[in-house]
């Protein structure tokens, strides 16, 4: 190449000129085609499965895949809103991406991850609807923009109208395999996933009716709405009314499900089963997430292995408990590491306690010492508190125990009470333990969550700030997936539902636990439970 095409190509070069540059000089071409979008992108590709392979590419999941089908129902066939919610890492979108692509028929998904807010979220949609790619030819620029519900909605008429009309137009064009009994048809279907996270975002009190309601205020029987959640539908009533969308819940996988996923391609099939036969039980006490329990034994099973000379060898019986000898000491570290229970907590006491004079450090009149017999992580702990606390203590001193100054101990006695009114209290602390435990709606347990999270945070800054800023990250996480571990919570019978209001129209909420039980939670956290209850 020349000095003169050189610094001619140098000067706001373009990929077609820098290609043209190439052709003259006589060296290797390659020249840009950007890709046009086109409804085949509305598809899960060209090559669709069977429904066997569908069946067998997700152990444990065989009953939502046949109720999803079922409610998707026939082709061209209308259908309601569905609500597919479970824990994490439970298997939702890839089941309901896969069956789209065994069905081979054209949906627009868009994540409420990816697209963090309201603006982002309506102009994917419209992008994908309207086959509009972002890149250096549209100036990375969205087809419509659009940030008020009132214009998305007209928008988005007009995009599902045209490309109805062009699946109603042109049947059979749209793949470029056809197959036997199947076909994509002129419906489209708009998939939300991450729904929980909506939540987060500004004015979400209007924007999750606005998106339920989306179905009744279209009102297109070409089009199908799938809301993929962590979190069950009970958790996005409102007052604003709109048609519910028919529920189907992932449950937790079993073991057995479990074993199925993790022992798929993996090369030694019988040392695998061997590792996750002492593995699987005391992890699955604790969760159920593939993704943790992956990440987990990817470490583990290379410290498994080691425990041989042959990797290959697969352990008889006579050398099972010697490998089990030399393995077991490291599953309790990775148990604490899946869910990050820190020990910096322990370590800011120790550097405190040495600055103290005196005897053993006490919380609440018991002995920090003693250990929980079950590993619970350390939000779970906390929430288990707030439940105890909001079953024992009145929801009329919640104010007073739970103030910005850090609880009763805070507070001055103005007059002695008369003895009238100690009577009436005695009274009313009587009925109270006749009672038992009370229940709470979701929204206070939240709110005492939250307290006395924030109170364990401040503690720390007290003892060491230095250290705090290296756990922040960790402390800042307590409130990540609360309502995934009331559920959890629920399922231990450690909080059980008690009844909705009529009133309110929530879902209410009793602590099983007893006392010495939540003693002994909260001294494995250092936490001061007797600072916040109401003593009778």
């Amino acid at each position: 190449m020349s000095k003169e095409e050189s610094s001619k190509s140098n000067r706001r070069t373009t990929r077609s000129s820098a290609a043209a540059v190439l052709r003259d000089s006589g060296e290797t071409k390659k020249t840009y085609h950007p890709h046009i979008p086109t409804l085949n992108d509305l598809v899960f590709g060209e090559d669709t499965i069977s429904k066997e392979d569908l069946l067998s590419s997700f152990p444990g999941r065989h009953a939502q895949i046949l109720e999803l089908l079922n409610l998707l129902g026939p082709l061209n066939s209308p259908m309601l809103p569905l609500f597919v919610y479970g824990g994490t890492s439970s298997g939702k979108t890839s089941v309901i991406l896969q069956t789209f692509r065994h069905l081979n028929r054209p949906f627009v998904y868009s994540s409420c991850r990816t697209c963090y807010n309201l603006r982002t979220l309506f102009e994917s949609i419209l992008n994908q609807l309207l086959l509009h790619q972002k890149d250096a030819g549209s100036g990375y620029l969205s087809a419509k923009r659009c940030e008020k519900p009132s214009d998305f909605v007209n928008f988005l008429r007009e995009a599902l109208v045209k490309v109805v009309n062009t699946l109603q137009g042109n049947p059979g064009k749209l793949s470029t395999k056809k197959l036997t009994g199947q076909g994509h048809g002129h419906m489209i279907y708009l998939i939300f996933d991450n729904l929980e996270l909506v939540r987060n975002w500004d004015k979400s009190s209007s924007i999750l009716p606005f998106l339920f309601n989306l179905h009744e205020v279209l009102n297109m029987n070409e089009v199908g709405f799938l809301f993929i959640s962590n979190t069950s539908p009970d958790t996005y009533y409102s007052n604003m009314g709109y048609l519910e969308p028919i529920p189907v819940y992932f449950f937790e996988y079993t073991e057995d499900d479990l074993r199925q996923i993790l022992s798929r391609n993996q090369t030694n099939q019988e040392m695998y089963s061997s590792f996750l036969s002492i593995v699987l039980g005391p992890f699955c006490r604790i969760t159920r997430q593939v993704n943790e329990l992956s990440i987990a034994f990817s470490s583990l099973y290379k410290t498994y292995r080691e425990a041989s000379g042959d990797l290959n060898n697969v352990p008889n019986e006579s050398s099972k408990r010697a490998r089990f000898s030399h393995f077991q000491p490291h599953i309790a570290p990775a148990l604490n590491q899946i869910f990050k229970i820190s020990s910096q907590r322990s370590e800011l006491n120790n550097l405190k306690e040495p600055k103290r004079k005196g005897g053993s450090k006490k919380l609440g009149g018991f002995d920090s010492s003693e250990d929980l017999d079950f590993h619970m992580s350390t939000s779970a702990k906390y929430l288990l508190l707030s439940a105890f606390l909001a079953s024992r203590n009145p929801a009329t001193l919640d104010a007073s125990l739970f103030d910005s100054t850090g609880g009763a101990s805070s507070r001055k006695r103005k007059k002695r009470p008369s003895e009238k009114a100690i009577e009436q209290k005695e009274i009313s602390e009587q009925e109270l333990l006749m009672k038992g435990p009370g229940t709470f709606p979701l929204e206070r347990l939240l709110a005492i969550f939250q307290c006395i999270t924030s109170v364990a945070e401040t503690s720390l800054e007290d003892v060491q700030g230095d250290v705090v800023m290296e756990s922040q990250n960790e402390d800042s996480e307590l409130m990540s997936d609360v309502l995934l571990q009331l559920s959890s919570l629920c399922n231990a019978n450690f909080v059980v539902k008690g009844g909705s209001c009529p009133l309110e129209g929530s879902t209410r909420y009793r602590s099983t636990v007893s006392e010495d039980m939540a003693s002994k939670v909260a001294r494995s956290i250092k936490f001061p439970l007797s600072k916040y209850m109401y003593r009778r």
